[in-house]
């Protein structure tokens, strides 16, 4: 917040001085101040009997009175302040969509959904996850436990319908959506999400949203880079056992993938990744993290080793900060 000197109040002593008198009585506090002819200009003190705002209609007297406004751009910036404004659209709720990832699932100790753990709405405050609702709460208390988690494990963008009607009932501020990593980490290939399917699917979802919550700031997040996980822990043989024992990405993961298969995952994800970018652009309300979530070089500490997939507490914190810095409040 800009901090601002205070201005010096000046009140008027004795008898205030009517204006019909003031063609017969001398200014007070003149001061001479020497110009560049040498000669002495008389200037009235920059005070006004009558204690109103100064120059505000008073007629100037023979002693030519000048007086200093405050500068009409001073008082806007005052009043349109960056925190001003950011204060004012903080909101009061908000709802997280998407799949295991926003669920945090897997992300510690023992299997299944972590949910108070997650890089959106999570709300434990002994996990290092510093998530966006915790920030929110931390910036504007009102939302506090009035947020919801609609994401669901194993989700694709298929089940998003679902998801978004549980969102429209609840009629949050706020929504967050990840969605598209069970898309393209099926049984191979072969079975991947369609380009198609998903731009309808994803496309009904957004526009259903801002159907039904038209005031409501809606957050897309890109679909982290299957690859890189592929790369960072392809050499660690334990990471390639679970992989190959539980069946988990095996378009990406299986070990007897070739390049060329790894690829058409890769590259169906930059087509998902853009189906994002381009259906979110079509409304004013929604926010496209600008590719931060794909480009984040995770490490592999920051993936869980329960499954070797999903992002540990670590990778849930970074999730967290990295999506927050392309959110709607970033600059707060």
């Amino acid at each position: 917040m800009d901090n601002h000197p205070a201005g010096h109040h000046l009140k008027a002593r004795g008898t205030p001085l009517r204006l019909s008198e003031s063609r017969h009585r001398r200014s007070p506090a003149v001061i001479s101040m020497p110009t560049h002819h040498n000669s002495a200009r008389p200037l009235t003190h920059p005070r006004t009997a009558t204690g109103s705002v100064l120059g505000a209609g008073c007629p100037s007297n023979r002693f030519g009175l000048r007086v200093l406004v405050l500068p009409l751009a001073i008082l806007l910036s005052l009043l349109l302040s960056p925190a001003a404004n950011a204060a004012t659209s903080l909101p009061n709720s908000m709802a997280a969509l998407g799949d295991s990832i926003t669920r945090a699932a897997d992300v510690c100790c023992w299997y299944g959904d972590h949910s108070a753990d997650s890089w959106s709405t999570g709300n434990s405050p002994y996990d290092g996850v510093y998530s966006q609702y915790e920030r929110l709460v931390a910036l504007h208390p009102v939302i506090t436990n009035h947020e919801s988690n609609d994401a669901v494990s194993g989700a694709k963008a298929s089940g998003l319908s679902t998801q978004v009607s549980a969102a429209l009932a609840q009629k949050p501020a706020y929504v967050t959506l990840l969605i598209g990593a069970n898309d393209l980490c099926t049984s191979s290939t072969s079975t991947m999400t369609s380009t198609g399917n998903f731009t309808t699917q994803v496309g009904a979802s957004l526009a259903a949203l801002h159907q039904g919550l038209p005031e409501a700031k809606i957050f897309v997040s890109s679909i982290p880079n299957i690859y890189r996980l592929w790369s960072v822990l392809h050499g660690n043989w334990v990471a390639r056992y679970v992989w190959s024992t539980a069946g988990i990405c095996q378009s990406m993961l299986a070990s007897a993938n070739t390049e060329t298969a790894r690829q058409q995952v890769v590259a169906r994800e930059a087509a998902f990744n853009q189906i994002l970018s381009q259906t979110c652009a079509l409304y004013s309300q929604c926010r496209w993290d600008a590719y931060a979530t794909y480009n984040h070089a995770f490490s592999a500490s920051q993936i869980s080793t329960l499954d070797y997939f999903h992002p540990s507490l670590s990778g849930q914190a970074a999730l967290a900060q990295v999506t927050w810095n392309a959110s709607w409040w970033s600059g707060v």
